[in-house]
């Protein structure tokens, strides 16, 4: 198997793997706790929790150059209007660092259509995530499909799902729908790296996870890596599993290289998350069940975690169960952040903090509680991170607004 180039300088890693910020009163910078965030502020990009405008889902950005070298921002994001009920996926623009955004326009190949063999079913694209690849210069948006029927997620005939993805070139145009092949029968019902942050390598090539299974019953994780030539996403290689024999398994892993190694972020649903750890993004070690410092476990209800690599640090943005939030659909609110230690795999208590707080009583009314689940991390500069979510309340008509909480 190939290794990580261990004399790549870190900061590089960072440069190529794109990257985030959050400010919020009362809470500083601590040299002596270890933590690096000097201040968190949350922003609302669009609102909708009146209901008249659009509950914009799965907002991801991250940082392209333009045709002169300067930088901007992308990022996907689609509508949601019920549960894993969601719109064509769109895209919208920053040329300011996130303080405004061009109307979001549609994505033709990441768009709706129907299924011909199937009388009545559409096929869809969720859980996109962009990413710039800097040595063809073009941005890989990677989801995967998704069935409807009517107006809701088909749950009764849903059909084999798969990852796609469509690449905009440097002059603004968009590919069109590609499907990332992987012939393998243990991916038979699902193989896919939906909401999973990814790692692009010096020689072009890209790391990623799958979550993958022959039926909808169990699934494992392994990493995988794939060349990229700016048009067309191929597999190279994939890892050994990693595997946890409880409800659906291991879902939704996300990656990041840190320190020479590549760092893997699981959900799962026995109440935990998970961590490992690579040399080389393929095969990881044993998996660990988040903990605080302390040795108390993160006590999570089958929700994604992610990574934020900031200034020097790597930090983990999640959410838990918390006091404030025992009514909320499973503990999707507030979300938070805390700094990992890389060599003993937890997270140190000290460092944790609110990111995006929750709005509301989330005890005695939790049903006007947004839950912010689905959320992303982008790295923007070596000072500066972003956690982008888009709010919504499952029992208000969908409604909710699109954040961004800007951490420095």
């Amino acid at each position: 198997m190939s290794s990580l180039p261990r004399s790549l300088d870190r900061r590089r890693w960072l440069a190529v793997t794109g990257g985030g910020l959050v400010s919020a009163a009362g809470f500083g910078y601590s040299e002596n706790s270890g933590d690096l965030i000097q201040s968190i502020s949350k922003e609302t990009i669009w609102r909708n929790r009146d209901g008249k405008g659009t509950t914009w889902f799965h907002p991801r950005a991250c940082m392209v150059p333009d045709q002169s070298g300067r930088p901007f921002v992308l990022m996907t994001l689609q509508e949601i209007t019920g549960s894993d009920y969601f719109g064509p996926v769109h895209w919208t623009q920053s040329d300011d660092l996130g303080k405004s955004w061009t109307d979001p326009v549609p994505i033709a190949a990441l768009g709706r259509r129907p299924v011909p063999e199937h009388p009545g079913l559409e096929k869809g694209v969720c859980d996109v995530v962009p990413q710039y690849h800097p040595m063809s210069k073009t941005t890989l948006a990677m989801g995967h499909v998704v069935f409807y029927r009517g107006d809701r997620f088909s749950r009764k005939d849903q059909l084999p799902r798969y990852p796609v993805y469509a690449v905009r070139r440097e002059d603004g145009s968009w590919s069109e729908q590609r499907k990332l092949e992987w012939d393998d029968p243990r991916g038979g019902f699902i193989y896919t790296n939906n909401c999973g942050q990814r790692v692009v390598l010096p020689d072009g090539d890209i790391l990623l996870a799958f979550t993958f299974g022959p039926t909808e019953e169990n699934r494992e994780v392994a990493g995988v890596r794939c060349s990229f030539d700016g048009e067309t996403l191929k597999i190279r290689e994939v890892g050994p599993a990693l595997s946890l024999p409880v409800g659906r398994g291991l879902l939704e892993p996300s990656i990041v290289a840190f320190d020479d190694r590549v760092f893997i972020t699981i959900r799962a649903e026995d109440g935990r998350g998970y961590v490992a750890v690579s040399n080389d993004g393929l095969d990881y070690g044993e998996k660990k069940a988040w903990t605080f410092d302390d040795g108390e476990p993160l006590e999570l209800s089958t929700t994604q975690q992610h990574w934020m690599p900031h200034r020097d640090g790597l930090y983990l943005v999640y959410t838990r169960k918390d006091e404030s939030n025992t009514g909320v659909i499973r503990w999707r609110s507030p979300l938070w952040t805390a700094r990992v230690d890389p060599d003993r795999l937890h997270l140190i208590r000290a460092t944790e903090r609110v990111v995006l707080p929750l709005v509301g009583d989330g005890v005695n009314a939790p049903d006007e509680v947004a839950l912010m689940g689905n959320f992303h991390v982008t790295r923007v500069t070596e000072e500066e991170s972003w956690v982008t979510v888009g709010e919504w309340m499952p029992r208000r008509e969908a409604r909710g607004d699109t954040l961004l909480a800007r951490i420095r």
